[in-house]
């Protein structure tokens, strides 16, 4: 089957527009974060209630990811991605309308259905715009704008929230998206696919019930506890779901996931460890703010300014890495960032009641570098092991396992570090752990950083298996190449 020829020479047009999507979902993500103080004064909401403007937000967003992704190889990739600026936009218009909470969680699903519709295929929309040995690169960048936005966010919510009013935080992002929209219907290529599909709703009904039982299941145990009989309850639908949907795939003609795109060892591996590193990167962002403040007593804009190093570290890392991925391969690279990771979570796990702010700067800045360092190349792994026309299913696993990771790292992390200083607490503590001796919830950050180290010595040694499965494997290729130079007529 012939492949549709691309122009890379509109290649930073079509960055320029992806970027803009990427930068709406995740300056939108930390603005919203900090209005929720705001929100629940202003829409008189318990903080249960308001938390559910960023939870549903979440769990629409990861329970669609994949089903976009195979739309996009079904159909093509522009018209999703134009679709999803106008939808995201839109739901950020009625956002800043709404008059009360529950209208502003239900226009929040509205949103996250145009963020999953861009941030699911932006990747593979990037990866077919630029040239193999430009891959890295062009995803780095875009891991720098993700740091943008993280970085941004706050800072811009915080101000707008002070100067105008609440609803601005979601007005602000119509002339952006208004642009977006321009410029992808501009510059994104109208690659068609070849043949016609059908789409496996039985698939995709299965994965979203699985998907959402999964996050409803870290969501509840998160607030109520792991102990509450709803979590296992959820976390076997999630099981039955799970399976059901490997039968309905394993039998579809087409499915939604082409379960032999994880025969390639390679391609799981990087979903693996790409998972590993953002469940235990949640960990860190979810308990250093009630360090910095409960124990060091900085204040919240202080907390922000040091918690800013990690993403700008990794806004620094993310593109040189990439380039350097496109010269020296991607397996070297990730091997380097996934080490510099578990450094940094021994250091963070080396905290303690009168760490001075330079200190606690050294100790966060290997955990933005190793994320910098490891994330691009290991994205390029992803899009470069699959075909062009899996490309968005592929994209789509890569952006849920981000959300994943982050939920799963928020919930588990949490939890851990909670009942570790509750157990050196020795007593009941009403408020919470946040309510602990200082030297107590210090004592919670140490084990629970040593699990996160745990979890990065693992991403480690798969990461360092996977350098030698691809060294084997290019080994076995230029076998038969030598052997047929070897016979050749007048080969010595």
């Amino acid at each position: 089957m012939q492949q549709p020829t691309v122009d890379y020479r509109r290649k930073w047009h079509v960055m320029a527009a992806v970027a803009m999507s990427i930068f709406l979902a995740t300056i939108d993500g930390s603005i919203v974060n900090v209005a929720l103080p705001t929100l629940a004064r202003r829409l008189d909401a318990s903080f249960a209630t308001v938390q559910w403007v960023v939870l549903a937000y979440l769990l629409t967003m990861a329970t669609l990811m994949l089903g976009v992704g195979r739309l996009a190889d079904m159909r093509g990739k522009k018209p999703i991605f134009v679709a999803g600026f106008v939808v995201f936009t839109l739901g950020s218009v009625l956002c800043g309308l709404s008059a009360s909470v529950y209208w502003l969680i239900a226009f929040r699903v509205l949103q996250a259905v145009g963020a999953a519709m861009t941030l699911a295929i932006g990747p593979a929309i990037t990866t077919e715009a630029f040239p193999p040995h430009e891959r890295g690169k062009a995803l780095g960048i875009s891991g720098t704008i993700v740091s943008l936005g993280s970085i941004a966010g706050p800072t811009v919510g915080g101000l707008i929230i002070n100067v105008l009013d609440w609803h601005w935080i979601f007005f602000v992002n119509l002339p952006i998206g208004v642009l977006g929209t321009w410029m992808a219907l501009r510059f994104v290529p109208d690659l068609k696919p070849a043949g016609r599909q059908r789409f496996d709703f039985g698939g995709a009904a299965t994965l979203f019930l699985g998907m959402l039982s999964f996050l409803l299941a870290l969501t509840f145990g998160q607030q109520a506890g792991f102990g509450d009989p709803l979590v296992p309850g959820l976390l076997a639908g999630f099981a039955v779901f799970l399976a059901l949907f490997i039968v309905i795939e394993r039998r579809a003609p087409q499915p939604m996931v082409d379960l032999r795109l994880f025969n390639n060892a390679l391609f799981s591996v990087s979903l693996i460890t790409g998972f590993i590193t953002f469940v235990t990167a949640a960990g860190s962002f979810l308990i250093m703010p009630f360090y910095l403040q409960n124990v060091l007593g900085y204040t919240p804009s202080q907390t922000g300014l040091l918690m800013s190093i990690v993403p700008i570290m990794l806004g620094v890392a993310a593109p040189i890495s990439g380039s350097l991925s496109d010269r020296l391969g991607v397996r070297t690279i990730t091997v380097v960032g996934m080490a510099v990771l578990v450094v940094a979570h021994f250091s963070i796990s080396t905290l303690s009641t009168d760490t001075s702010a330079p200190g606690v700067v050294l100790r966060l800045l290997p955990l933005g570098l190793g994320m910098g360092i490891f994330q691009s190349p290991n994205n390029s792994a992803i899009m470069g092991s699959v075909p062009r026309e899996r490309l968005g299913i592929a994209s789509g696993f890569m952006a849920l396992t981000r959300t994943l990771g982050q939920t799963t790292g928020n919930a588990l992390l949490g939890a851990l570090w909670a009942m570790s200083v509750l157990g050196y607490a020795g007593a009941s503590l009403p408020q919470g752990a946040t309510a602990a001796p200082p030297a107590t919830q210090v004592a919670g950050i140490h084990d629970t950083f040593l699990v996160a180290m745990s979890l990065a010595l693992i991403g480690l040694a798969l990461t360092v298996w996977g350098f030698r499965e691809e060294r084997r494997r290019r080994i076995r290729q230029a076998a038969p190449v030598a052997g047929e130079a070897a016979r050749a007529p007048g080969a010595r």
